[in-house]
């Protein structure tokens, strides 16, 4: 079995802290690891990291590279595949089955598991076994581990179970669109439907023959050898995997789990997963039911307040009613409208090669702390309108300036003209930190010129 995570979403309900340059799958919410970690760790548990692939856009290509690499550092980037272009679930399936079949050569019968990268299981060994109880039941068929729900909720799909073919698996009667609140409710009551989690196993052998069937649009290119395959990806239809295979085919089994499931689809889910947990930065005085989450480790005091949630970033502070978390869609739309940075960009920003922390940002200085990974080096580059001081704070730094090549230790710095070429690089095994001071009329990130660079910027 293969293993395929995707992970080329956006989040936009888990702004502030989930940007465009950072989206939700890469946050740290529950734990020390982010969501997209705990995916790649349960996957672990189950298979050799030479079976666990993932799919994403070029964008975020070495935001899962780096957080992957944190995990197990000798991690190919061959098993990371960049869609041509960000379409829906089919197409990126379609990407995994491809790349499968034409580059690894693997069998017809070889089954995948698809999973999303940003969902919480309370309980991995239940989720485990029902994943294994699947395998050992795909024969032909297209399976989908369906959540039995806990309350009428009407932000998920519902799938409703047919007729019981072994012990917690059923055939799936039908898939429905999320639903209104009295038929949430009906549903929750009636016993017969799960939660659609988006998580699907399959053999490739049966993916091919249902798409064709199913989906000729999609098989049409599916069909093409892998190169023209990526050139023709673009003309994919956008569409979920969901429309274009498993509400059409009559192949499809639920397999019911009860594993502490949920999405962290808003920052109300997030609350609910971390109820029992205490926040050590919060003070409430005459205060219930107040969910504060600070990515700044800045200290929240709550007075009279009920039912609120707070979420404090580097650069943004958002505050709602309990309940109100699907809106947060609407302030991001309005940020999009008035072409707002911070729908974008974070003052932490993630580089192929490390992170900046933007401390401080004037029109005339900026101040920024750099984190360069081991083995990592930025590109060879000069800028027009400024200048730059960098002075290491940890770990040592391999530097180019000018036509000089200098190594430079703790408390020691260089300070790089306007047009001078320049380079940073860590030859160290630990993180090399250091702050940067830029000065100048303009200091913006468009202001550069790259001479080189590993990454192919």
């Amino acid at each position: 079995m293969y293993s395929v995570i995707l992970c080329g979403g956006s989040g936009t309900r888990l702004w502030p802290l989930s940007r465009k340059n950072f989206p939700k799958q890469f946050l740290s919410l529950y734990s020390n690891y982010s969501l997209l970690q705990e995916t790649y760790l349960r996957m672990r548990d189950l298979l050799p990291k030479e079976r666990i692939l993932f799919v994403s856009n070029q964008e975020n290509f070495f935001n899962v590279l780096n957080q992957i690499q944190e995990l197990e550092a000798d991690f190919s980037q061959e098993q990371i595949l960049v869609e041509p272009k960000s379409l829906n679930t089919a197409p990126a399936i379609a990407l995994a089955a491809k790349y499968l079949l034409d580059k690894k050569k693997v069998s017809l019968k070889e089954t995948m598991l698809i999973l999303p990268s940003d969902h919480y299981i309370a309980d991995k060994e239940t989720y485990l076994a029902i994943v294994a109880e699947a395998e050992r039941n795909i024969n032909g068929f297209i399976g989908t581990i369906g959540i039995v729900p806990q309350s009428a909720q009407t932000g998920y799909g519902y799938i409703q179970k047919g007729k019981k073919l072994g012990e917690g698996w059923y055939a799936s009667k039908a898939f429905r669109e999320k639903p209104d609140e009295e038929t949430a409710k009906k549903y929750l009551a009636s016993g017969e439907y799960v939660w659609n989690a988006g998580m699907y196993l399959f053999q490739l052998e049966t993916f091919v023959s249902e798409i064709k069937l199913h989906s000729p649009e999609i098989a049409t290119i599916f069909e093409k050898k892998y190169d023209d395959f990526l050139k023709d990806f673009a003309k994919f239809p956008s569409i979920s995997i969901d429309y274009a295979l498993s509400e059409k085919s009559d192949k499809v089994v639920v397999f019911e789990g009860d594993f502490g499931w949920n999405d962290i689809g808003s920052f109300d889910s997030l609350a609910d997963t971390l109820k029992e947990e205490e926040n050590p930065r919060q003070i409430g005085v005459d205060s219930k039911n107040v969910f504060v989450h600070s990515d700044t480790n800045r200290l929240v005091a709550t007075i009279g307040m009920e039912d609120m949630v707070i979420v404090d970033s580097n650069d943004s502070l958002l505050v709602y009613k309990r309940g109100h978390g699907e809106d947060v869609k609407k302030v991001v739309d309005i940020l999009k409208e008035r072409q707002m940075k911070e729908v974008e960009h974070n003052i932490l920003v993630y580089r192929p090669w490390g992170k900046y922390e933007i401390l401080i940002d004037t029109p005339t200085y900026k101040v920024k702390k750099i984190t360069v990974y081991p083995n990592a080096k930025l590109s060879l580059q000069s800028h027009f309108h400024r200048t730059e001081h960098w002075v290491v704070v940890r770990g040592m730094a391999k530097a180019v300036n000018g036509d000089r090549e200098i190594c430079l230790n703790e408390n020691e710095s260089t300070f790089i003209p306007p047009n001078t070429r320049h380079r940073l690089e860590n030859p160290g095994k630990m993180d090399l930190e250091l702050i940067e001071v830029q000065t100048g009329s303009y200091l913006e990130e468009d202001d550069i010129i790259r001479y080189d660079d590993i990454y192919n910027r």
